[in-house]
Order: structure tokens, then C-alpha cells, then sequence
């Protein structure tokens, strides 16, 4: 879901490839201020919980994954026409981008959907959150490149700290559905996975992120269509409202977000663009509450903001030692 493209910009799982810097000849301002895209991207991706909630109220969740697939692959299919760019060539990028889409699309996807049969999407949007956390745990073991240092370390304690003060541990997790909150923590931890597989095969293979993404997209797209007939069966009836959510759901969701993050991080850099994480579970929660009418304790809020102020020590990084 909206997790790819924070991923890509994070500085430890960055796009799939760089995009190509155009010519000073070739630069244009953007009609909106990047500010005004960067609030307008916080609140589509907080909002697509929101969207992922109603969405499953008409259809089942794997029809929900499909349809924000195919909407999401439509708009980034019409911005490649508009830009002329043509999908990547060659069968061992195609390989690892089908990896790539199981890992950053269809799987999480799917598990947030399932996820939100059972859970608010309040904790659903809080538990996205916390694949900066995930990321930065896997990131000391998978790329050597990522040395831990002890604010970063103690911002991974202080995010999990934040998930038990969220899930109210010292309840016993009472009233809380195990299995959801389960696969939407699973769906978290999938996205940096899928990170970090990106960079090891993808970094510098010379396509651009809107053809690479493209192309992604297009993968998990065919991968739905296969899974989810054998698991659903075709809808008797199509609820306005929910259908709305999914077309809502990919068209913006998925199709345009990407395509403002990749500017946002062209213009003012992936550390900038990357902050918009830490206002997505501020914006889930508030949708859920005011639209949905979900409920909310104390815990939900104080430990959203541990789990956030956790992931922003994961992001700092070391200082280099001046030479001498």
C-alpha cells in the first residue's frame, strides 16, 4: 500500500533506481508547491485505511487488493503514455520485479485487507507505521553498509515499545483480535523485506522509478487475477459506496501517490519526503474516529507517538568523523 513508496524514499531502502536527474534545460516548476503535494500525499495514504475499511464492507478483501491494483497500474499505465516511457526490458529484471511486486504490493496488500475484517483501522494505520522499525532490525542484519549505533537501537526499543503501549500489553491484550493485528504487523515487516530485496537487485539497473513501479504494479496486478478467483467468488452485487473506496483507494491511493512522492523526493530530497511517515497514523486515526466511528483510549494515541518518535531515532544517521 502507501508504505512502497515511503520506503523508497527512506535513505536505508531507497528507489528501486535512482531516477535520472534531467538536464537544467529540461527542469520545470511544478504548477504546486511541494508543501501542498506533501500534505495532499500525508492525506490520501492516511485516508487509505479509511478507504481499505469500506472497501472490504462490500467485497472480499482479496477483491479489494485486485481492484486497487488495477486502478493503481491504470494511472501510472496513462502517466508513461503521457511521458513516453516504455517498461524495462529483460527477463531477470522482470524476475526480480515480480518478486518485488508479491513482496511491496500483492502480500501487504492483502493482509491489510484481511487485516481490517477484524481490526480498526486505526491500529491498522498505526501498525503501518512501524515498518521504519522492522526496517532499520533488518537493515543491521542484510545490508553491511548499516552499522547500529545506540540512538538507532534505542529508537527500535522505543517503537516496539510503542506497539505494546498501542495493543495494551499490560492487559493481556484484552479485546483485541490477535490474528488481524497480526497480519497487519506481518504486512509492516513485508515492505522493508521487500526494500531491501529492491536494493540488492534492482539499484542502478538503468530504468527509471515510473518504469520500474510500472512494471511492479502491472506484476502484482497479475498476480491478483490469478489468486483471487480461487479464493472469492464473483460478487452477486456491487455496493456503490465500497466500490468507490477501491477505485478512491487505487486511483489515489496507489496510482497518483506514487507518482507525487517521486516528485517530492525529486525536488527536495528522499530525508524531506521521507516525513510524511510520521503523519500518516495521525490522519488514520483521525478518519476512523470522525467517519468511521471507532473507538479510542488513551493507549491508541500515547503509543502511536512512541512508535513514532521510535521510528524517527531508526532514521538518524551516525555522524562521520572529520579528518584530522
Amino acid at each position: 500500500m502507501q508504505a512502497q513508496a515511503q520506503g523508497q524514499a527512506q535513505a536505508q531502502a531507497p528507489a528501486p533506481a535512482p531516477a535520472p536527474a534531467p538536464a537544467p534545460t529540461e527542469r520545470r516548476r511544478p504548477t504546486l508547491g511541494w508543501r501542498l503535494r506533501f500534505g495532499f500525499l500525508a492525506l490520501i495514504w492516511g485516508f487509505s485505511f479509511l478507504l481499505i475499511k469500506v472497501g472490504t464492507e462490500g467485497y472480499a478483501p482479496f477483491q479489494v487488493t485486485f481492484g486497487r491494483l488495477l486502478f493503481g497500474t491504470a494511472v501510472l499505465a496513462a502517466a508513461m503514455t503521457v511521458k513516453r516511457e516504455r517498461l524495462p526490458r529483460g527477463t531477470r529484471t522482470w524476475g526480480h520485479l515480480a518478486v518485488a511486486a508479491f513482496l511491496l504490493n500483492a502480500l501487504p496488500f492483502s493482509l491489510f485487507a484481511y487485516a481490517e475484517l477484524t481490526i480498526p483501522s486505526t491500529l491498522a494505520g498505526i501498525c503501518n507505521a512501524t515498518s521504519p522499525l522492522w526496517g532499520m532490525a533488518l537493515s543491521l542484519v542484510a545490508l553491511s553498509e548499516d552499522r547500529p549505533t545506540r540512538v538507532r537501537v534505542a529508537g527500535l526499543g522505543l517503537g516496539f515499545l510503542g506497539v505494546l503501549t498501542v495493543l495494551g500489553a499490560w492487559q493481556g491484550f484484552s479485546g483485541l483480535d490477535g490474528a488481524g493485528t497480526a497480519m497487519a504487523l506481518l504486512a509492516s515487516l513485508s515492505y522493508p523485506v521487500g526494500w531491501i530485496y529492491v536494493r540488492r537487485t534492482l539499484a542502478g539497473s538503468g530504468h527509471s522509478n515510473l518504469s520500474l513501479t510500472g512494471a511492479q504494479l502491472l506484476l502484482a496486478t497479475a498476480q491478483l487475477a490469478v489468486v483471487t478467483p480461487l479464493f472469492t467468488s464473483l460478487p452477486t452485487s456491487f455496493p456503490v459506496v465500497p466500490l468507490l473506496a477501491v477505485v478512491a483507494l487505487g486511483a489515489l491511493g496507489t496510482g497518483v501517490a506514487m507518482l507525487v512522492q517521486y516528485g517530492i523526493v525529486a525536488e527536495v530530497g528522499p530525508t524531506t519526503a521521507q516525513m510524511v511517515t510520521y503523519f500518516i497514523p495521525v490522519i488514520a486515526t483521525a478518519a476512523g474516529v470522525a467517519i468511521l466511528g471507532e473507538s479510542l483510549t488513551w493507549s491508541t494515541p500515547v503509543g502511536a507517538a512512541i512508535v513514532l518518535a521510535g521510528a524517527a531515532l531508526t532514521q538518524v544517521k551516525p555522524r562521520t568523523r572529520r579528518g584530522r
